[in-house]
């Protein structure tokens, strides 16, 4: 199970869970794509160029997508390509591999005053009691959201 702290605002706080790693990209995706970002992409510069409908060959290619055609010189046409907006910049495609949890978390996190992310009951059992980020006035939204989502888990009991 992974457990998901957002504080929204100074005070204000909320916790959710995604089942696996899997899960919880679908859930980042389907929050903020629709904002119009691009949270994670693989692609390799000749599979960019056929999605717009053109081959490396196609003598009008180079005028219209010329930041493709420096890819593939950079890159090569078949190199796989990652594109991660919050953690690469927007539109930038990279080589080197990106994980597509990693660049959903940096998607999540984006805007918010604070976010953590654990990736077992464990994990964030042990935040609860000793990660300075639920302590004193600022941090007791963020202490009650996920004290309550572990709580509704069933992984501590409600002792109060």
């Amino acid at each position: 199970m992974i457990y998901i702290v957002e504080v929204t605002a100074p005070g204000k706080a909320n916790a959710w869970f995604a089942f696996d790693r899997e899960d919880f990209s679908l859930k980042v995706r389907a929050a903020k794509e629709r904002e119009g970002r691009v949270i994670f992409a693989a692609a390799t510069p000749r599979g960019l160029l056929e999605a717009a409908g053109f081959t490396p060959d196609s003598p009008e290619a180079g005028a219209s997508h010329g930041w493709i055609f420096e890819l593939a010189d950079k890159h090569g046409w078949d190199t796989e390509l990652y594109r991660a907006d919050e953690l690469l910049g927007e539109g930038v495609y990279e080589s080197e591999p990106v994980s597509e949890f990693e660049a959903c978390v940096a998607a999540l996190a984006e805007g918010l005053e604070g976010c953590r992310v654990y990736l077992s009951d464990q994990s964030a059992m042990n935040a609860l009691y000793g990660d300075p980020f639920y302590q004193g006035r600022e941090g007791f939204p963020a202490h009650m959201a996920l004290r309550e989502q572990l709580i509704a888990m069933e992984v501590i009991s409600d002792d109060m």
